[in-house]
């Protein structure tokens, strides 16, 4: 294996606390959502949801090169959800992918393609409930 890059942040304080990057770039204050919500503030979930639909964007990018399909653009839409049961609490994810330029047919094998080589759907895969949403424009 080659390690390619490492991401390093600290967490002080949990839900209710601060992130920091090492490389300061994220340094925000982390909230719980609903009414102990503190403005300007974000949360684990928010977080997860950035990081995931940019990497599946990226796999998103790379499988539309790899097969030189002619694109508009695309965006991704992550949408993490914290959820609760009997055993605990869980996340649920759903990404809402829209390809502009192709058919929906395209579209929706596209994002499987993707959702094969992406590493946040590699790490998922088997723990994460992840919908997957293609949309052609």
């Amino acid at each position: 294996m080659k390690s390619l890059f490492t991401a390093s942040a600290t967490a002080i304080g949990g839900r209710e606390g601060h992130v920091k990057s090492t490389d300061g770039v994220i340094d925000m204050n982390v909230s719980m959502p609903g009414a102990k919500h503190v403005d300007g503030a974000t949360n684990p979930e928010q977080l997860f949801a950035a990081g995931y639909a940019a990497c599946f964007g990226s796999a998103l990018n790379l499988i539309i090169g790899k097969e030189r399909v002619k694109t508009d653009g695309s965006s991704v839409t992550g949408h993490v959800t914290l959820n609760q049961n009997d055993e605990g609490f869980f996340i649920s994810v759903e990404l809402e992918v829209e390809i502009k330029g192709v058919d929906q047919a395209t579209a929706e094998r596209l994002v499987e393609e993707a959702h094969q080589v992406c590493p946040y759907s590699k790490a998922t895969r088997g723990n994460v409930d992840v919908k997957l949403t293609a949309k052609a424009a």
